[in-house]
């Protein structure tokens, strides 16, 4: 596969997105977070299969959960970490994202995690530089890590997404975690409904592997997983949504509508939530919430990535025996 597109597994190859990528690439990377996933476990969780290696965290719009997840993984891979954050650098001085780019390679990074605005920024920086890249999200368009850690999470409950019945619910428009999500899920089996107001869907979904439903009570009873979107509210002035309780009241997950999905079914959020508004505080306290072992499980995700990328060895479980 061309690395500029999707997935390789080498130095200077990148990943960019889902699209591009084959069900083997998918499991091959799932297969190696299984492992980083017990090392994790360990009481002292850190291998050394990265040092020497230099992770440059290249975030131009703010995150919590992505930033400090990929930094935790660099470190736990024994890798140094540079991290950049546009509100401090020199480009309130008109320095161009290229020079950018330049200067933070120059420091001698080995891969550069992008997160950015504007869709396509990680694929025009891969272009760029000989360092390998990885999207932590660009715009609206794609968040390849998210939904590699959302396969992950439902793999590990349901041990396969086979014939899954998975509804994303919620800002499909705005959200890259969706796109992502929709590929991943489907490449690895998974039968996926959007659901959303019509306002809320892009313009276009040719080429989606997906159902649409504008009613999710019409469908939740038959459902395997649930995946809620954060309502995004800077969108809410932009007239797609009549007010928030509507939308709450249509689409959110309260507590009562809950009680509707199957008993073993899952709850999913990117996080982070806006409680009350697309999903009930309690809903996603409940036992059937998987939202913080999303979060747990993207550590191991992102160390699979980063080791794939930019090890040495063939295979983790040689790292973690020599250490």
């Amino acid at each position: 596969m061309n690395g500029s597109t999707g997935w390789d597994h080498g130095v200077g190859r990148h990943l960019l997105g889902i699209e591009g990528m084959g069900r083997g690439d998918l499991e091959r990377i799932l297969e190696v977070t299984d492992r980083f996933a017990e090392i994790g476990r360990r009481p002292i969780p850190k291998v050394p299969a990265l040092r020497g290696r230099t992770v440059a965290l290249v975030f131009f719009e703010d995150s919590t959960r992505t930033r400090l997840s990929f930094e935790t993984a660099a470190r736990r891979l024994s890798a140094d970490t540079l991290t950049f954050t546009a509100g401090s650098s020199s480009l309130s001085k008109g320095e161009s994202l290229r020079d950018t780019v330049e200067v933070i390679r120059s420091y001698g990074a080995d891969v550069l995690v992008i997160r950015h605005g504007m869709a396509g920024t990680p694929h025009r920086v891969a272009q760029w530089t000989d360092a390998a890249v990885v999207n932590a999200g660009d715009g609206c368009h794609e968040h390849p890590t998210q939904a590699l850690l959302d396969a992950y999470t439902l793999r590990e409950h349901r041990g396969a997404l086979d014939g899954m019945s998975i509804a994303i619910v919620g800002d499909i428009l705005h959200s890259r975690v969706a796109r992502s999500g929709v590929l991943a899920f489907s490449l690895l089996g998974a039968e996926v409904t959007l659901v959303a107001p019509t306002t809320l869907l892009p313009p276009s979904l040719e080429g989606w592997p997906v159902r649409v439903s504008h009613d999710l009570d019409d469908i939740i009873d038959s459902l395997d997983a649930c995946y809620m979107l954060r309502m995004q509210r800077e969108r809410h002035d932009d007239g797609l949504i009549p007010s928030l309780r509507e939308y709450t009241a249509d689409y959110g997950l309260s507590a009562r509508r809950a009680e509707r999905l199957p008993k073993d079914a899952l709850i999913l959020h990117p996080g982070p939530t806006n409680p009350g508004v697309e999903i009930a505080a309690e809903v996603a306290a409940a036992e059937r919430s998987v939202i913080l072992d999303q979060v747990a499980n993207g550590v191991s995700v992102r160390m699979a990535v980063l080791f794939l990328l930019l090890g040495s060895v063939p295979d983790p479980d040689d790292v973690a025996e020599a250490n």
